[in-house]
């Protein structure tokens, strides 16, 4: 099998490689039958469970090595596949922000559509998880991070439901009445909530979006920069 070694310590003489299957195996120096152990080589080997034995790292033809740290440098071509479905390896700031420029299209005219809007802006889930993950890993994170915002939101809704549902039950005259001080009452935590709900979207949105990525291989992968 063939696949990328993601790290290697030279200190501990273990490493990590990405198979070719999308699986990752680890692997000890001792293992390594011809070359050089490091980030982004790529290997032959033969996996045994979770772990690579047997492995032959692979010499990189000099023009495609170089075509290749160009095509990173320049961040012009774009993986877009992998961009939206996978969450495996790490993303640049400006293909996050290509990403979610995109997405966030799809999600506004999706929402001008009947019946089927919502499935679609269900869909959308999906790769914008993809696209806030990769950014994650680009940035040395874990990529749970990316459920902060969801989870805020969810706790959001339960908070809104929860404080319109005991307005309501407290006040019943006045919701018959339509009494002004009745819906303050309801309108006033409403708008505290999804106020805090969207400024921790915006922030979270920020916050990947500008951080710059990690120089250099990381447990997630190469940098995309080539850097």
């Amino acid at each position: 099998m063939r696949g990328e070694i993601l790290n290697f310590d030279e200190t501990s003489g273990v490493g990590l490689i990405s198979g070719d299957d999308g699986q990752r195996y680890e692997f000890n120096v001792s293992d390594v039958q011809a070359g050089a152990p490091a980030a982004a080589k790529r290997v032959d080997f033969v996996a045994i469970e979770n772990l690579a034995t047997q492995i032959m790292i692979l010499a990189a033809a000099p023009q495609a090595a170089a075509d290749l740290s160009a095509t990173a440098a320049s961040g012009e071509a774009i993986d877009w596949q992998k961009l939206f479905i996978s969450f495996d390896g790490r993303i640049r700031r400006s293909h996050f922000g290509i990403a979610w420029l995109i997405l966030f299209a799809a999600g506004f005219i999706a929402g001008l559509l009947p019946h089927i809007g919502g499935l679609i802006s269900l869909a959308l889930i999906w790769p914008n998880l993809a696209i806030a993950v990769k950014r994650l890993h680009d940035m040395g994170k874990t990529g749970w991070l990316a459920a902060i915002p969801y989870a805020v939101m969810l706790i959001g809704f339960i908070a809104a439901f929860s404080t319109v549902g005991l307005t309501a039950l407290t006040n019943l005259q006045g919701m018959e009445n339509e009494d002004p001080a009745t819906i303050m009452a309801i309108v006033g935590p409403l708008f505290g909530i999804f106020s805090l709900v969207a400024l921790v979207g915006i922030g979270f949105l920020l916050w990947i979006g500008l951080t710059p990525g990690q120089r250099g291989s990381n447990r997630f992968g190469p940098n995309p920069k080539g850097e």
